[in-house]
């Protein structure tokens, strides 16, 4: 199967696995390791979690529909994704509201995040009103997703601290960091490698959607 071929059919799924995967790697703790922990049994990180989760699953299992060509069934469940999408759109800004402890307290991922939130939501709605134009619909839902990731990124890394004992705290802030760039920029750089293999160019969305999040992380960390 040449490679265009194999692309168009699998990418979207295979993202959505790794998204999911990556997503159920950081937050094993939760779910597995150390469910005795505080935030298990606080209901807004209870409630954003299932929502979060909800959110991820209809991603692969929607993207799996497309490749199984069960189209009929993958509009069928878009409500749900919308549903999920809102859950996790009210639940984050619950937390936010919560949280919060002054804009000059919070680290600068944080910040990013109160940017990132509400162009997570637009960009879902975005792909709802473009559902009858594939190619953009996808691009739309995809990219929403990446933008919501900062908190899967960042727990993603803890399980691999332990392997990291001999080093300093500050060497161990660097590996985060490049653990950090490296995998978000990955999940956008696959996304235009994808376009060109199978369009021969690079579609609006694509690079509106890595512009919009190169901007709001610039915003955070040079205003």
């Amino acid at each position: 199967m040449p490679a265009s071929r194999w692309l168009r059919k699998y990418y979207f799924s295979s993202v959505s696995a790794f998204v999911l995967a990556l997503s159920l790697w950081g937050f094993s703790d939760n779910l597995i390791w150390n469910v005795g922990q505080a935030s298990n049994h606080d209901p807004k990180f209870i409630i954003h979690g299932l929502f979060c989760l909800a959110w991820v699953l209809m991603l692969f299992v929607q993207a799996s529909l497309v490749r199984a060509g069960n189209v009929r069934l993958h509009r069928t469940l878009g409500i749900v994704g919308l549903i999920a999408a809102l859950g996790v759109t009210l639940s984050t800004i619950h937390i936010f509201v919560v949280v919060w402890k002054g804009w000059d307290a919070m680290a600068f991922y944080l910040k990013a995040n109160r940017l990132l939130l509400p162009s997570y939501s637009l960009l879902v709605l975005l792909g709802y009103l473009n559902r009858k134009r594939p190619d953009w619909h996808k691009r739309f839902v995809y990219i929403a997703t990446l933008f919501m990731l900062e908190p899967v990124l960042s727990r993603a890394f803890d399980p691999l601290e332990p392997l990291l004992t001999s080093l300093s705290e500050s060497q161990i802030d660097f590996y985060w960091w490049i653990f950090f760039v490296l995998v978000w920029s990955s999940l956008f750089l696959s996304l235009f490698a994808y376009d060109w293999f199978v369009e021969r160019r690079i579609h609006p969305v694509t690079a509106g959607g890595f512009a919009w999040f190169c901007a709001i992380w610039a915003v955070v960390l040079l205003v």
